[in-house]
């Protein structure tokens, strides 16, 4: 069965973007331009998921992820051109899953739409999480221990053992703040000196730079500054 996916943009060229990219998944694409449009397409039901535009002309963003929430609970993107927290806030209180600022990758969207509807899945299913995970699915950043792989929206990336090794560590501890000197004496296994911070640096440095990471704003391993490093959850 393919997912039917909810886009509404009243930006025509990103709303045909993200249907022609969805499509190429094998995504059903239900797009529409304005927020009324959308709305009784919500009311029809049959959906998986919705992208929705924060600013619409007549009903926006926000008020189609209310009326979402009033009977469904299948994943919901908001998409916005701004970049305030409390933009970010209104959006995910209303119940929306994620949350992404203009200009984006679409290949980033992508990834997106197929970790949340992988997590909404699993939720129905009911599925245990017993055994420790073998794979992580970042926003579009994948590790795999066994394959010992990893790609970054469908691309392989090619790691060293260390920096493999710096990665899963910190995606077994998503979204906890995982302290430099933990880092080190986990992944190098020795005993952590005051030199040993500037190795971990390095190699967090190296890491970032193979996953195309914002040097000031990175969007997958944070810097906690006198702490140390986490992946948020």
């Amino acid at each position: 069965m393919h997912e039917k996916i909810l886009v509404v943009d009243d930006e025509r060229e990103i709303a045909d973007l993200l249907e022609v990219c969805l499509k190429n998944e094998g995504f059903e694409v239900c797009k529409f331009y304005d927020g009324a449009e959308a709305l009784a397409c919500v009311e029809k039901g049959g959906l998986d998921m919705a992208i929705l535009d924060v600013m619409l002309p007549g009903i926006d963003g926000f008020r189609i992820c209310q009326k979402i929430r009033e009977k469904y609970f299948y994943p919901v993107i908001m998409l916005t051109a701004k970049v305030e927290d409390m933009d970010k806030i209104m959006g995910l209180t209303l119940g929306a899953d994620d949350y992404i600022t203009k200009p984006f990758n679409p290949l980033e969207v992508v990834a997106r739409v197929k970790t949340q509807l992988r997590r909404y899945t699993t939720y129905n299913r009911g599925e245990a999480a017993d055994e420790p995970a073998a794979e992580y699915d970042v926003r579009g950043l994948i590790i795999n221990k066994d394959s010992h792989k990893c790609t970054l929206y469908g691309k392989p990336v090619s790691l060293t053992p260390m920096e493999f090794s710096i990665l899963w560590y910190l995606c077994e501890n998503k979204g906890r703040v995982v302290p430099s000197e933990e880092l080190f004496e986990a992944v190098w296994g020795e005993k952590y000196l005051e030199s040993s911070n500037n190795t971990v640096m390095a190699h967090i440095g190296r890491l970032r730079e193979k996953l195309h990471e914002p040097a000031r704003r990175p969007k997958f391993i944070k810097t906690v500054w006198g702490v140390g490093y986490q992946i948020e959850d």
